[in-house]
């Protein structure tokens, strides 16, 4: 007897002849992002120039945007907020983290955007989709080393002395660009299946920047025990108290707010991997 007559799909595997948009296996995929590295580098570049260079100071937005945006917080909130709610160097204290800020929302914002922004792309060339949204933090990353010499700056003209605890910045923005990463991979996923989420967005990083003791001291405010423990584990947060932790005097932070900082990190850049893989062969189809 002869076997039924084979399916062409079946056939193909036999043969073994991958399936075009076919999800890889994790590690496989991880390796051809590997391989992609200088067109992830390129993209990154790119965006990060042509993001600003139809204005006429250019670049200088890059710091002008979120130096503007502390001047306006810092005079309306210095103004509201009761002074035993915000620290003596409060200058650096709010630059600081408006400038965490900015870099996080960014990665939020254009990472939700980095496949709908691209279908384009994604249709009509093969490459590891993860690659669009990595970009995108790259990109904010670009940005946010010019951000952090100005912040030091700043920290530096209004007293802050330069100390040993300024070495904790690079690992401290290192746990922040992981964690900004799988935001930007989950809300690369999510936007693709409920278009909505990008309306939901603006409304989400208002509450977070409101949340995240920015422009106040969290343990200050007078905020019900309860309350202030989940403000306090709010990993926005908690990037914040890191950086700050090692630009402003006063504001160290200890072992458990850095393991806080990997934990976050951690889960963050595993689970946003994961989540954003699984979905790899629906990407541009729908």
């Amino acid at each position: 007897m002869t076997d039924a007559v084979s399916s062409p799909s079946e056939i193909a595997r036999r043969a073994g002849l991958p399936r075009l948009g076919g999800r890889p296996p994790f590690l496989q995929y991880v390796g051809a992002l590997s391989g992609r590295r200088a067109l992830l580098l390129e993209l990154a570049r790119s965006r990060f120039r042509a993001s600003n260079e139809v204005n006429r100071l250019g670049m200088a937005w890059v710091v002008i945007r979120p130096l503007l945006n502390a001047g306006v917080y810092g005079l309306v909130f210095g103004l509201l907020l009761p002074a035993g709610t915000r620290p003596d160097n409060f200058v650096p204290f709010l630059v600081v983290g408006i400038f965490v800020f900015q870099f996080f929302a960014g990665c939020l914002n254009d990472g939700a955007k980095a496949i709908t922004g691209n279908l384009g792309l994604v249709r009509t060339l093969h490459f590891p989709r993860a690659l669009l949204p990595l970009a995108t933090t790259l990109q904010q990353l670009l940005g946010l080393g010019p951000m952090m010499v100005v912040a030091a700056v700043i920290c530096l003209v209004f007293g802050e002395p330069l100390a040993l605890r300024w070495l904790g910045l690079p690992p401290a923005l290192a746990l922040l660009a992981a964690f900004s990463t799988g935001v930007g991979l989950v809300a690369a996923r999510a936007t693709l299946h409920i278009r909505d989420v990008t309306q939901l967005l603006p409304f989400i990083t208002r509450l977070l920047f409101y949340t995240s003791g920015i422009f106040y001291a969290v343990d200050r405010v007078g905020l019900p025990r309860p309350v202030e423990v989940v403000a306090l584990l709010n990993p926005v947060h908690v990037y914040i108290s890191l950086v700050r932790g090692a630009l402003v005097d006063g504001q160290a932070v200890d072992g458990s707010t850095w393991l806080l900082g990997l934990g976050w990190a951690l889960l963050s850049v595993i689970a946003g991997f994961l989540f954003f893989w699984r979905a790899e062969e629906r990407y541009g189809r729908e």
